[in-house]
């Protein structure tokens, strides 16, 4: 790089920085109010679980009795009563002061029993170890799960359908303890040091979104898990200059583009304990992916998605488990049932919906050119079309199979915005449920009867707002969390808001993009221009949704005298079409580069400012 385009670099950067030191005096945003104070703290609706019996849904609220605790409240949006089902002193540990800081939490099945996910600790991006703890609502007791265990060590924790077993794993393999005596048995051991059971490798979680590698078996006789042969993957070396006063150096397994990757393959074993059945699964373990697996009702077939390396195949394999002798569990040959293809890569991150039928299940793919469901017969895995249109399923939320309704997110007319629509279970136009005045991002937690949900509603100028609807009405029944404070301070500020926009780079070709203005701007002026770029399959940045911290040091630019922009290129995951999305085929960041060059010339040409 030539010296003066280092130099412009340091200047621009220090400019930015002096403008933010400056908005201080300036009594507009600063770093400070930003990023190291609760000014802007936005409050959410914390831990929100719909009860699987009626229609109630519990969420974690402030103890008025017990400093720094949470009581568990069931709320029944028919009568507005709420109950404290848990009141955060029931949450205290024999001999302790304080109770357990809840950082998740799962209903058992019968919904007598509380599984609490506490003192965590991060692996990788996520925080999936930790203690796990047992609240008995009948005998209020609280009991920990594997105590004599080394803390914050236990991941995945999960309850058995009958609730008396709860399954984890501990250093890499597959261990089951009963809750009524506390006997542990362990189900898988380690060969070596490189073997991983019911987790997964770096790939699998960084790339195919799987860390919790096990499931149970509907009827609780079975689990299901993954198991990753690390051994011939090459190691990377960290090294850590800030922890200590010298170096420190970590080694991790980690497959660059091209090299090895961990061998997979799934498994099943009783919790009687005994061998393993393995899957025979067709293909290379170390260049075909399994990132799905998931139980039929009947605990009779599980279901298991592979993906090619080249991920442009995926298909859907029905196995059949058998109990064998002294309940040891079998697995049969894998049955063929359905295979999704695309020219470029097909998206992995695909949830298989069952219908009451059995015979059936509901499938995203962009085979038309557009991202839309279909309805897949397991026998001849025949596709039926039932989202008709040009535009694209961003998300199936659930299917009310009572009705005869899928709830979907889509957003026909702007790529930026989420909205919830409903289609029929025989296929048609799709119904838009969520109000047209409205314009932003939408999110839905819907009731298991499909009665009711927790609605949360955000656009780049206002934060969150979360909401008890009905549905299909869309009626509001009562505001969970307005943000109203946050909204009031931000009123304070000089108004500075996101300006969507296409800009044209070529023909036919538009790109989507925003902008934030100085709050005095002057069309006759000129001013400097910073971009926010991404760009890439995995996310987009033009979304009209709060933006948060992000967003309030970009406007904080802006009140400095900067214009802030970002554009999406072709390649982003914008609802704008198979073509959009995978033009960018074997030419990652060469096109990407293009557009964001196009864009920006297009910019100064159409804008003089």
């Amino acid at each position: 790089m030539q010296m003066k385009q280092w130099l412009i670099l340091v200047v621009t950067g220090l400019s930015i920085l002096k403008c933010a030191q400056n908005a201080l005096m300036a009594g507009n945003l600063a770093v400070e109010a930003i990023f190291d104070s609760n000014d802007y703290t936005v409050e959410r609706v914390e831990q929100v679980h719909w009860l699987q019996q009626g229609h109630r849904f519990t969420k974690l609220v402030e103890s008025e009795d017990v400093n720094d605790g949470q009581d568990l409240v069931a709320i029944d949006p028919v009568t507005g009563d709420s109950e404290v089902l848990i009141a955060a002193r029931d949450l205290i540990p024999e001999g302790r002061d304080c109770p357990l800081d809840i950082a998740g939490y799962e209903w058992s099945h019968g919904q007598d029993k509380l599984l609490l996910f506490t003192n965590t600790s991060q692996v990788w991006r996520y925080h999936t170890r930790g203690d796990y703890w047992i609240y008995d609502l009948q005998t209020q007791a609280l009991q920990q799960i594997a105590p004599q265990m080394d803390p914050s060590r236990l991941m995945f924790a999960k309850l058995n359908p009958t609730d008396d077993q709860v399954a984890f794993v501990y250093y890499g393999d597959l261990y089951i303890q009963r809750l009524d005596n506390g006997k542990i048995r362990r189900l898988t051991r380690k060969s070596t040091p490189d073997i991983i059971n019911g987790t997964s490798d770096w790939v699998y979680e960084e790339e195919l979104g799987l860390r919790d590698g096990f499931r149970w078996s509907p009827d609780g006789k079975t689990i299901a898990y993954w198991q990753f042969n690390t051994s011939e993957v090459e190691k990377f070396t960290l090294i850590n200059n800030t922890e200590e006063l010298y170096p420190q150096l970590t080694q991790f397994h980690y497959p660059k583009a091209g090299q090895t990757n961990s061998a997979c393959r799934v498994g099943v074993v009783s919790v009687k304990g005994g061998k393993t059945s393995w899957i025979d699964i067709p293909g290379d373990p170390r260049n075909y992916y399994i990132h799905v697996m998931q139980w039929r009702d009947d605990s009779n077939e599980l279901v298991i998605q592979q993906l090619n390396r080249l991920q442009n195949t995926q298909r859907v394999y029905t196995c059949r488990i058998k109990q064998g002798l002294w309940g040891h569990a079998l697995a049969q040959k894998p049955r063929l049932a359905f295979v999704d293809q695309d020219k470029a890569w097909v998206n992995p991150d695909v949830r298989i919906e069952w219908l009451d039928d059995g015979l059936s299940f509901l499938w995203l793919s962009e085979r038309d050119g557009w991202n839309h469901l279909y309805r897949v017969q397991v026998k001849n895995g025949q596709a039926t079309l039932l989202s008709q249109g040009d535009y694209d399923i961003i998300d199936l939320i659930t299917v009310d199979q009572e009705n005869g309704v899928i709830y979907v997110i889509a957003s026909p007319e702007n790529p930026s915005q989420r909205y919830l629509y409903r289609i029929d279970l025989d296929g048609g136009v799709a119904q838009r449920i969520t109000p047209t005045d409205q314009a932003g991002s939408h999110q839905y937690q819907i009731s298991p009867d499909h009665q009711y949900a927790i609605h949360t509603f955000s656009s780049s100028s206002m934060p969150p707002r979360s909401e008890l609807i009905r549905l299909p009405s869309h009626e509001v029944i009562e505001v969970l969390e307005d943000n109203q404070a946050l909204q009031d301070t931000l009123a304070q500020l000089q108004p500075c808001n996101y300006e969507f926009f296409d800009i044209k780079i070529e023909d036919g070709v538009k790109l989507p993009g925003w902008m934030i203005k100085p709050p005095d701007f002057d069309a006759s002026k000129q001013y400097p221009l910073l971009f926010l770029v991404y760009g890439e399959p995995a996310g987009q940045t033009v979304l009209d949704r709060w933006m948060g911290k992000k967003g309030l040091w970009h406007r904080m630019l802006a009140e400095q005298g900067y214009l802030v922009a970002s554009i999406d290129n072709r390649g982003t995951p914008a609802p704008l079409g198979r073509d959009w999305r995978k033009c960018i085929y074997e030419q990652i960041g060469i096109l990407a580069s293009a557009d964001q060059a196009a864009a920006t010339r297009a910019m100064i040409e159409q804008w003089s400012f």
